[in-house]
């Protein structure tokens, strides 16, 4: 006979405890005598280590919070001169690849040389960014961030 060859039954019947000592599981049915699990309807609460500090409790706890707020995406100043037109915002900087998408916030960060003037209308610049557009002769100027288009109005009434 062979491992696989065996037959076997799903679901052992499971046994009938506290009927009498002639049963085999008889008086206390398996639960030792007396203490917090011989008793019915008691369960250890999770994380119960049996009476010392669980471990939930040594650990140290973290300081701080987590913000639920999306970061910006940054784009730098030297990323600026490969843009064509003079007004740069943020549908152009994701036709360009440099965002993900034109509903972001955006920051420009100073990081290279601007050659070209541009005025830039982004949610906000680092000041030293700001500095370099207008040594170039640009601008920035700040505008909040663009809302996605709602679905009910693409839907005809």
């Amino acid at each position: 006979m062979k491992f696989n060859e065996l037959i076997s039954s799903r679901a052992k019947s499971s046994k009938r405890v506290g009927r009498g000592i002639a049963a085999g599981q008889g008086k206390t049915a398996g639960r030792g005598t007396k203490g917090y699990g011989s008793r019915t309807g008691s369960k250890a609460k999770p994380g119960f280590t049996g009476g010392q500090n669980p471990l939930m409790q040594k650990l140290p706890k973290l300081p701080g919070f987590r913000s639920h707020r999306t970061a910006a995406e940054n784009v730098y100043t030297g990323q600026l001169n490969a843009l064509s037109g003079k007004t740069v915002t943020t549908a152009v900087l994701a036709e360009a690849g440099l965002i993900s998408s034109a509903y972001v916030n955006v920051k420009l960060i100073a990081k290279g040389e601007v050659s070209k003037a541009v005025t830039v209308e982004l949610q906000s610049a680092s000041s030293k960014a700001i500095e370099a557009l207008e040594n170039a002769g640009g601008s920035f100027k700040s505008v909040p961030r663009t809302g996605r288009p709602s679905k009910k109005a693409d839907k005809p009434a």
